[in-house]
């Protein structure tokens, strides 16, 4: 019991922690939280709302064109149930070189959500590798009034131990980030 609190505590910290900005609460744009009520595995949730249509938000995500403006300077995606996203960080890299991530897309439905699981590589921590099959990334897009679109972004899979909160200390702010890439993006337009 009492490690159960200790745990809850560190997540209530850490999601609490995240969710705040140098600049102040109400300029925050990307929330984090970190949810294990429902589940014995932990869920990162990070949503944001932008001032876009949903068509260029979609496109974002699923072409190479949107892709490579906000997530890595190299991609190429197959959209198509039983697709994928294929990504390079090094611009000087190419696809399909050991750099490469590659996220399969389990499914979408246009415009609304899309369902995504990234192969593990050499690059992840050893204690995801044997639990690989168990990460997922389930994103939704809803059309808000005055131009707006709101995404929330569910990770799955992680496992609620030491580990997986620790991994949550790189995962949150560096998500966070590249959002806001994506953020100033769209609004910029």
């Amino acid at each position: 019991m009492k490690n159960s609190l200790i745990i809850l505590l560190f997540v209530l910290i850490t999601s609490f922690t995240f969710g705040q900005d140098k600049a102040g609460p109400e300029l925050k744009r990307v929330i984090s939280i970190i949810d294990s009520t429902k589940t014995p595995e932990l869920v990162l949730i990070q949503e944001f709302m932008v001032k876009s249509p949903i068509d260029s938000v979609w496109n974002s995500y699923t072409t190479k064109k949107g892709y490579e403006s906000w997530a890595a300077p190299l991609a190429e995606i197959d959209l198509s149930v039983g697709g994928f996203i294929k990504s390079n960080y090094n611009k000087e890299g190419k696809i399909g070189d050991s750099t490469t991530i590659v996220t399969h897309i389990i499914n979408y439905v246009p415009k609304r959500l899309i369902t995504l699981q990234a192969e593990i590589t050499d690059n992840f921590p050893e204690f995801m590798k044997k639990e690989a099959k168990d990460f997922y990334n389930v994103i939704y897009f809803d059309e808000m009034e005055d131009g707006y679109t709101k995404v929330k972004s569910f990770g799955i899979g992680y496992k609620n131990n030491p580990k997986y909160l620790s991994l949550m200390n790189y995962f949150i702010p560096a998500n966070e980030k590249i959002l806001m890439t994506l953020i100033n993006h769209l609004e910029k337009d």
